[in-house]
């Protein structure tokens, strides 16, 4: 998988690349559910377009309707169970990484926090990193993703 940004799972059965030129920026997520599924105090993500993304690998999907009727499909390994990504149904076109699992995920810069509500007290935001108390309006995010 030459080119790109590559990534994959932690047993290394599932490989991906990302049709991107540079590291994307990630956003921070502190909600409950996040917390609960990362067994930590936040998950981090970055945001692509599906079709940037390509996957080698038994790949296992779940998928959970919210209350509201939207549909999220969860990527794992189907080895050792890694999330990779996840789309949504209220978010077409897009695949939302787990972070971690780039292989540059190191280089990364976090700059925005979403559901900053349910974040944990010694985490510290700092003031000129954007940031909002629940889910972040998609625009208000994809600039504060677009602008790093």
């Amino acid at each position: 998988m030459a080119g790109g940004l590559n990534g994959g799972c932690r047993c290394g059965a599932v490989r991906y690349r990302l049709a991107v030129e540079r590291l994307p920026s990630s956003y921070a997520c502190h909600c409950r559910d996040c917390q609960t599924w990362t067994g930590s105090a936040f998950s981090q993500q970055v945001v692509v377009a599906d079709d940037l993304l390509s996957l080698a690998g038994p790949v296992d999907l779940y998928e959970l309707t919210s209350p509201s009727g939207r549909v999220s499909r969860q990527r794992a390994c189907g080895t050792c169970h890694t999330r990779i990504y996840n789309t949504n149904s209220a978010r077409p076109g897009l695949a939302i990484i787990r972070a971690g699992t780039l292989d540059e995920s190191d280089a990364l810069d976090v700059v925005a926090h979403i559901w900053v509500k349910r974040k944990q007290r010694w985490i510290s935001i700092p003031d000129t990193v954007p940031s909002w108390p629940e889910a972040a309006p998609l625009a208000e995010l994809t600039e504060a993703l677009t602008q790093a």
